[in-house]
């Protein structure tokens, strides 16, 4: 799908209904909790080394010189290591786990259109994505740096246009990365409220419900939080293959 053709639906996006996609979304759950569950071990495993290797630093000079640390006052040029290793982190980190998404929303859609293929968590990383989805994470990481230094407020609204690029990255990646992030902001400017209330929503019950499962349970409630926003893609944007169907179907 073109930017234009993205665009021109958005545009002519119908109103949502927030209790309609809540409800399907509980629904898509019961379909894709293991998927879910699986996306999220296979993230934490995968960082799992970076977090030892962020840490060397600190380790290290805690061997070397351990009264700096004893009395609160660690030497500056001993931290600079530890600080430069954890922004490498946070960029893989946001890469890691943007492709581990996309890759969830790719089986989502094929659970919910009852598809035949293969669950591939990996599918993004692979060619031809795995260069664009890293630019789009570093773009993504950028967005969120200013926002963060803008005093946090316009964070809270680029938690939208983020959240639906990832969506955006999974089912058009043939867009450029300026045309993924135009469209997230597109379709994020008109359905911001929804999408932030369902976010909000979805992610609270996910941590509630996970608790009283002794805390692990939060692995396996986590994904529930992401599923509404592909609801919103599907109901605003559609899949192009669907939409070939239907017009077969009306002629």
């Amino acid at each position: 799908m073109t930017f234009q053709e993205f665009e021109s639906k958005v545009q002519n996006a119908k109103a949502l209904d927030f209790g309609d996609i809540f409800n399907k979304s509980i629904e898509l759950f019961k379909k894709v909790w293991v998927q879910g569950l699986i996306m999220m071990l296979l993230t934490m495993l995968i960082m799992l080394p970076f977090y030892f290797i962020m840490y060397l630093p600190l380790i290290g000079a805690g061997i070397m010189d351990p009264t700096s640390f004893e009395s609160g006052d660690p030497n500056f040029f001993i931290m600079i290591p530890f600080f430069l290793l954890m922004l490498v982190f946070g960029v893989v980190a946001g890469v890691i786990g943007f492709g581990m998404r996309a890759g969830f929303y790719r089986i989502c859609k094929m659970k919910d259109l009852n598809e035949l293929g293969k669950e591939d968590y990996f599918y993004y990383f692979k060619r031809p994505y795995l260069g664009k989805l890293i630019k789009l994470s570093l773009a993504i990481v950028g967005i969120s740096f200013v926002a963060i230094l803008l005093c946090y407020l316009p964070f809270f609204y680029v938690i939208v246009p983020i959240t639906l690029m990832n969506l955006i990255f999974a089912f058009n990646p043939e867009q450029s990365v300026s045309e993924i992030i135009k469209s997230g902001f597109a379709l994020g400017n008109k359905k911001w409220f929804i999408t932030f209330g369902l976010v909000i929503v979805s992610s609270i019950l996910a941590s509630i419900v996970g608790m009283i499962m002794c805390f692990v349970g939060i692995f396996v409630t986590t994904s529930f939080a992401y599923i509404p926003a592909y609801y919103i893609y599907k109901d605003v944007i559609g899949f192009e293959e669907m939409e070939e169907i239907s017009k077969i179907g009306n002629e």
